[in-house]
């Protein structure tokens, strides 16, 4: 049976990075096994969707290069509900409700303050055909609720936490509709995933008590559930991630820098007991990705962390995944050189002004100028100017390390650290090192 997996944000806002590994994780799922990975956009709340949230949600799949196989809108999809609902409703499985939002939280503290799970009391189910047809003449339209089975316990085997039971009557029956008659998230998920094929739901570990109503769900529309896996939640530096923090978005991370490669390699292994490494090479995270080496504790997201994978990342690219973004006159060579010295991409032009100038003039004292001079005279191009010079100078002038290398540096970069110099040195070109020497000889 081919894997099919969905991701199924909320249009309310942009992803943060908690969304995007839950992305991360079923499209891996997905294609290890050359399965197909669905977007559902679940729009059904009109008032908090914006369309400008839906194109951010695509951009920032297509720029991480989680592209869906198919795209589905909840929104679109309405009739489905609606028949579903209707054929919960027939075999009893659905019924209306009228109690206002104060009402039911009055009922939630006494059962709190008696010491009982604050559970729906079933207190609709005892009202007669007469009660319903009053309040409703009263104008109290209801909203729904499915009507949990209690007979037996609902257990699934979990990808990730293991074998899973939970008693029914302990659970509230859940709202699925409102008076208004718009849809809340749990029957519209479930009746997509039956519709759409959806083999295997991964999702954050806050919608477990979720997948024990929804099992019954399926079992009341006549299918089999999916597999469920539910792994531990993101956490940041300042507790759970939301929306609102726009510093873990995707568009905040391609403003800092951050490569699409860098943050898919942190993201695919943390939370699990594998050691996040920074690799680039997507078939090797797959080849890796296993729900058994997923830990139940939260995994914190360290931005510092994702910066050292970033560096990484950078220090390995290949000249043609840079060159699009590079300034002008770059070509491998000079990448290779400069490369090492970046955290980003976007810093290559100022290591690259290293080569083109202007550089910042240093002030040498008469010792090092006449050093200076004489590494002027003693430079010859070859091949290999850097070492034929440095050789020429040891022997010459007797000395050594420090003191043989520093002065060079800076008088041709105008910088006391940097890309290797016998990289660099032959592309800032002869007519270039001369000038600077001259200069730097001369105070």
């Amino acid at each position: 049976m081919t894997t099919i997996t969905r991701f199924a944000p909320s249009p309310t806002g942009r992803l943060h990075v908690g969304n995007i590994r839950t992305a991360l994780h079923n499209w891996m799922l997905a294609r290890k096994t050359s399965g197909r990975f669905v977007l559902r956009i679940d729009d059904t709340d009109a008032e908090r969707s914006e369309e400008r949230f839906v194109d951010a949600i695509r951009a920032d799949l297509d720029w991480l290069g989680l592209t869906p196989d198919a795209e589905e809108r909840q929104s679109e999809r309405l009739a489905l509900y609606d028949a579903a609902f209707e054929k919960l409703k027939a075999s009893g499985r659905v019924y209306p409700a009228y109690e206002t939002h104060q009402e039911l939280e009055l009922k939630r503290k006494i059962q709190l303050g008696r010491g009982l799970p604050p559970i729906y009391d079933r207190g609709a189910l005892q009202l007669s055909e007469g009660d319903r047809v009053a309040k409703e003449a009263d104008g109290i339209a209801p909203h729904w609720r499915f009507k949990l089975d209690h007979d037996e316990p609902i257990t699934w085997d979990d990808g990730v936490r293991g074998a899973q039971k939970f008693d029914p009557a302990q659970l509230s029956d859940p709202v699925i509709r409102r008076a208004d008659g718009s849809w809340l998230y749990m029957l519209p998920s479930a009746v997509d995933d039956i519709d759409m094929g959806i083999t295997d739901v991964l999702r954050g570990e806050d919608h477990v008590s979720n997948t024990a109503v929804q099992i019954q769900m399926f079992t009341a529309l006549g299918s089999e559930p999916p597999r469920f896996a539910h792994e531990a939640l993101l956490v940041g530096k300042e507790g759970k991630l939301s929306k609102r923090l726009g510093s873990l978005g995707c568009d905040a991370m391609r403003e800092k820098g951050i490569e699409p490669e860098a943050l898919i390699a942190m993201l695919a292994r943390l939370g699990t007991s594998q050691p996040v490494e920074p690799i680039a090479d997507r078939h090797l995270l797959l080849d890796t990705f296993d729900l058994s080496t997923f830990g139940r504790a939260p995994a914190k997201f360290d931005d510092a962390e994702l910066e050292r994978v970033n560096t990484a990342i950078v220090h390995v690219m290949p000249y043609a995944d840079a060159e699009p973004r590079l300034p002008k006159g770059i070509d491998e060579d000079g990448w290779h050189a400069i490369r090492p010295n970046l955290s980003t991409v976007a810093e290559a032009s100022e290591w690259w002004r290293l080569v083109t100038g202007p550089i910042d003039a240093r002030e040498f004292d008469e010792e090092t100028r006449e050093y200076l001079a004489q590494a002027e005279k003693a430079l010859s191009w070859s091949d290999t100017p850097w070492q034929d010079l440095i050789s020429t100078l040891k022997e010459t002038t007797g000395r050594k390390g420090k003191a043989l290398f520093l002065p060079l540096r800076q008088a041709l970069t105008g910088m006391d650290h940097g890309p290797d110099m016998g990289e660099l040195l032959p592309l800032i070109g002869e007519d270039r090192a001369r000038e600077r020497l001259d200069r730097a000889k001369r105070g």
